[in-house]
């Protein structure tokens, strides 16, 4: 079982820009001194939702200033940026940090970012794949073209090649795919590459997204024993207290602010309809998916997922509560206290 942090850097009613940033490198460093595996990073544009708006950047820092655990991207948002730049940041990330970055990618949303940023609509609902495997060409190859619909250009070479880590590691830096329907599954299936799945899935329908990626993998022809070995990556919120209604109670003060005050802010590129959803029976309805309570209420709810789904990774928001000593406590908790009855 490996646990790590999901951290978002998001902007509590009341906070400033740079309070949620220190909140969100904090807690990094606390997870690495708790022990736990990961810290994975959220990126948003124009919206206090998550205040982080590249998180390779932030990668880089907390790279820098950690020794042993893992910081990946949760997600880096493909229709925004060119993929060779991406590649190029990833395997400067992997070489200079001893492997240990992982790269998330995922389509985001059909947010003004694609207007702002040029990808354009058609980024969002089309290009995908096109970027997705220029990306992974990019990673494994040493000199690369560009021959689809948005990205054409002449061969160059790849500098520097992710498979030039000095000493023993993996040949390039993992990639994970955010996954939220069955098309983005079998893509992922189809490139062998594991799935990030979001906190608002319960595990019955996490179980039908990866016995849909592996039947979706070994149609595509995928080696058995790449199929059995992937490992998926499932995010959700975890708040640990002594007893269950402290923990949900902490949670249901503080994230229902965050929630109203961060999905309003988005702003559709064309305009399109949005339902959102209610933050109160949002953030009650998380409290009763996800480790929140005692830590052997949490261990058992990472354990029963665990066994329900097949998924033995964990991205778990833990600044739920919007303040900093009781992010920095609550880390703390779950890697000393929780992270133990895992084991």
């Amino acid at each position: 079982m490996r646990v790590g942090t999901f951290v978002l850097a998001a902007q509590f009613p009341g906070q400033g820009q740079g309070e949620a940033l220190h909140r969100a490198v904090r807690s990094a460093e606390v997870a690495e001194e708790s022990g736990l595996d990961s810290v994975w990073l959220a990126e948003h544009h124009f919206v206090p939702y998550g205040v982080c708006p590249s998180a390779t950047t932030l990668a880089a820092l907390l790279l820098g200033r950690t020794r042993r655990i893992r910081v990946g991207t949760a997600v880096s948002v493909l229709p925004n940026q060119h993929p060779v730049m991406l590649g190029e940041q990833a395997a400067l990330l992997h070489l200079t940090s001893g492997g240990r970055f992982t790269l998330g990618v995922g389509r985001g949303g059909p947010w003004v970012d694609l207007e702002v940023f040029g990808g354009g609509l058609d980024a969002y609902e089309r290009g995908f794949p096109e970027a997705l495997g220029l990306l992974l060409d990019w990673l494994d190859k040493p000199r690369v073209a560009g021959g689809g619909e948005r990205f054409g250009f002449r061969e160059v070479a790849v500098v520097p090649r992710a498979d030039e880590l000095l000493g023993d590691g993996p040949p390039g830096p993992e990639v994970i795919v955010a996954c939220t329907s069955p098309k983005s599954v079998k893509l992922a299936a189809g490139k062998g590459l594991p799935m990030l799945l979001g906190m608002h899935c319960g595990d019955e329908e996490k179980a039908e997204m990866v016995a849909l990626w592996r039947t979706a993998a070994r149609d595509a022809g995928q080696p058995a024993d790449v199929v059995e070995r992937v490992e998926h990556v499932s995010a959700g919120v975890a708040q640990i207290a002594d007893r269950t209604a402290d923990a949900v109670e902490t949670l249901v003060k503080a994230m229902p602010g965050w929630l109203r005050q961060g999905l309003d802010a988005h702003v559709t590129v064309d305009g399109r309809h949005r339902v959102m959803r209610d933050p109160v029976a949002y953030t009650e309805f998380l409290c009763g998916l996800h480790p929140v309570g005692p830590p052997g209420l949490a261990a058992d709810r990472l354990a029963a997922t665990a066994e329900r789904t097949g998924i033995t990774r964990f991205a778990l928001m833990v600044e739920g509560s919007g303040d900093l000593a009781a992010t920095e406590t609550n880390v703390q908790r779950l890697g000393t206290e929780v992270l133990p009855l895992l084991k």
